[in-house]
């Protein structure tokens, strides 16, 4: 997770939402990535998503099945289909998404047996997070 901080922290230099993201694969990072929507005006360039398209690369295949995604805040619905397409068995998250998040609105959007771990780094997460916002208002 402290590696995705690390991707999370250079979004915020970028002036990019502060969310990173880290796949593993075989205790190895195959993948690293943060928030571009700002950057190629793309909405759709979220960190895992960014995340998910490096590691598919990576592996030369679409799914991401021997897997694990790290990223500093809990996905969004969108980013949660396309962990669920990818059919990832393990995402790890930092802070809750209060406002968007797919636990919310989507909790069936990822791979049935797809584990879930929360608040890891929660308050480090968090606190990029509201940093970044307040120095936007």
């Amino acid at each position: 997770m402290r590696r995705a901080l690390q991707e999370a922290q250079q979004a915020y230099d970028e002036g990019e939402i502060p969310i990173g993201a880290i796949v593993v694969c075989q205790d190895r990072i195959i993948a690293r990535a943060h928030n571009l929507t700002e950057t190629l005006h793309d909405v759709t360039a979220h960190a895992e998503m960014q995340a998910i398209t490096a590691a598919a690369n990576e592996l030369g295949g679409k799914y991401l099945t021997d897997c694990t995604l790290y990223v500093t805040v809990e996905p969004c619905t969108m980013c949660a289909g396309a962990l669920g397409w990818s059919q990832i068995p393990r995402i790890v998250y930092g802070c809750r998404d209060e406002k968007r998040g797919f636990s919310q609105y989507a909790p069936q959007a990822l791979h049935p047996r797809c584990n879930i771990t929360g608040g890891i780094l929660e308050e480090e997460c968090r606190q990029l997070m509201q940093d970044f916002f307040k120095s936007k208002r």
